[in-house]
């Protein structure tokens, strides 16, 4: 699948996440002639019946609706359905023509709004927009960083959805405004954290980056495997929250990894290359002779550089960002 870019969407995507709010649109921009006909039909705002309606795209979250900012709680969704039943639907969803049934249209945001008009039994005020997967997903984005609703595991996945649609690195940056760095801690967590444990876990919304990153060190250190951490969750309370499971999850592993830090341990990831670590050491060996003898001769050439670019990735991976 091509890889696509969003640099460009900016200005039509930021129409989009602005419709239906009670502030007046601005001019279109001279340099983006297709936001001027997009403006155009921003007041075209349609009832639809919210079974007419998918979800579309990566998916931004790991439970129905989390709630990460602390004005939020679990009684957010009843209080959106009582001020939608009371005074009806303020702001309109945005949603896009279905690409595969006849009459029936995509959600590109607005899940919560969308589920308490079909709680509700009415019809659902939605902005219908001719926009292509790059645009919609910019929006979604938008959107999501507007309300700040996505833990930073949540922002971790979302980012990972992005890329497996097809996306290159440069357009989760701009979806999660995100710097380098910043999607790099999101990239370690992913990379080193299996799915399955993350799925256990949950959304976790009070714990940020350093936490998450902990938890993908205990990974990469082979402190932790998904074996251990399924056996640590199966034990955890059931009413237990994700923030509690995650908590828990560290502290035990953390435990256990200082106890076998105390013993040499010793791995070959291949014939001929052997790696021990224990308390204050870590050292590779590598035979100059056998089956890959010629891997020796290349390794003992390339060691030092491939040192330092390691460094600088870690250096870079562990450098102070808040994204």
């Amino acid at each position: 699948m091509a890889r696509k870019s969003l640099r460009e969407m900016s200005g039509i995507a930021n129409t989009i996440a602005r419709s239906g709010g009670a502030q007046p649109e601005r001019p279109p921009k001279a340099s983006a002639p297709a936001l001027g006909a997009l403006q155009g039909s921003l007041a075209s705002i349609r009832e639809i019946d919210p079974n007419l309606i998918d979800d579309w795209g990566p998916v931004d979250r790991l439970e129905e609706f989390t709630a990460v900012n602390v004005e939020d709680d679990d009684e957010s969704f009843e209080r959106l359905k009582s001020s939608i039943r009371e005074g009806g639907q303020q702001v309109p969803i945005l949603v896009r023509r279905s690409k595969v049934a006849e009459g029936r249209f995509e959600a590109i945001y607005g899940r919560r709004r969308l589920k308490a008009c079909r709680e509700l039994g009415i019809k659902v005020r939605a902005n219908v927009q001719d926009i292509d997967d790059a645009t919609a997903l910019l929006a979604k984005g938008l959107e999501n960083a507007a309300r700040r609703n996505l833990s930073f595991y949540e922002k971790a996945r979302f980012a990972e959805a992005i890329q497996n649609a097809g996306h290159d690195g440069a357009t989760v940056r701009q979806v999660l405004n995100l710097s380098a760095s910043g999607q790099s801690h999101l990239t370690k967590v992913t990379q080193n954290v299996p799915v399955k444990i993350g799925d256990l876990i949950g959304a976790a919304p009070k714990s940020g980056r350093p936490r998450w990153t902990e938890l993908a060190e205990l990974f990469l250190s082979r402190k932790l495997t998904e074996r251990t951490a399924l056996d640590i969750l199966a034990k955890i309370r059931a009413t237990s929250n994700s923030d509690e499971r995650l908590e828990s999850l560290i502290k035990e592993a953390t435990k256990r990894g200082a106890k076998n830090s105390r013993e040499t341990r010793e791995i070959t990831p291949i014939e001929g290359v052997t790696i021990k670590t224990g308390r204050a050491t870590l050292s590779l060996s590598v035979k100059k002779s056998g089956a890959n003898a010629e891997f020796a001769t290349w390794l003992e050439s390339n060691l030092a550089e491939i040192i330092k670019q390691s460094y600088a990735e870690f250096t870079d991976v562990n450098s102070v960002d808040d994204n």
